[in-house]
């Protein structure tokens, strides 16, 4: 990903943390030279030795989990909060530009074949989900033959992280004046988009005071 260096978040502990509360993510593999991508939640976990590790699955009818092997690293896409920046907010003539904070994660996938371990991702992945205690959801009280037909239409996988690249792109280049003057203009603005960057201005970068 290009990142010029003021833009790069090397905070691997705040990456990791953001991913695990913006698991949506964008999974892409190639097969035959031709990229392929998945929109699905992939979550955080760590392995035995502490590693981190994403766990997945996607429909078996999706040809993509057939390029998932140890052999090729796939990309798994975070894509945090954006909102367009008005060079009206400047003291200076300047150019619009975009503020985001996005997280590409690289990994080396592997598809899990063993029931009792598919079943046991899956219902990690429903137990982060479901939360409420006075409606509790599990996989458990399905039917036998529903949830079994159905974790046979699916393909659990793990990707072991290898590497973690971020662009934090919010307004570091700016003068604390106009730094100051971005963060009032899109707290106005009052769209979720606006004001997650602001937040993130103020909680990670300098003139935020």
């Amino acid at each position: 990903m290009y990142t010029p260096d003021r833009f790069k978040e090397p905070d691997e502990a705040f990456l990791f943390d953001f991913i695990t509360k913006e698991s949506f993510a964008t999974l892409v593999s190639s097969r035959d030279d031709r990229p392929i991508a998945t929109h699905i939640p992939l979550d955080l976990h760590r392995d035995e030795a502490g590693r981190p590790v994403l766990i997945g699955h996607m429909a078996r009818a999706n040809e993509q989990w057939r390029t998932l092997s140890a052999e090729h690293e796939v990309l798994a896409i975070f894509m945090g909060p954006h909102t367009y920046i008005s060079p009206r907010w400047y003291d200076h003539p300047n150019v619009p530009t975009w503020n985001y904070l996005a997280v590409h994660v690289y990994g080396r996938p592997a598809v899990v074949t063993e029931p009792a371990q598919i079943r046991m991702l899956v219902d990690r992945q429903v137990g982060k989900y479901e939360t409420d205690p006075a409606q509790p959801y599990r996989t458990e009280d399905l039917p036998r033959d529903l949830l079994e037909r159905d974790l046979r239409g699916i393909v659990a996988f793990t990707i072991a992280v290898t590497r973690v690249e971020a662009s934090a792109k919010l307004s570091q280049n700016r003068d604390e004046r106009d730094f100051r003057n971005i963060i009032a203009e899109l707290e106005k603005r009052g769209d979720s988009g606006s004001r997650a960057i602001a937040q993130l201005m103020r909680e990670r970068y300098p003139y935020a005071g």
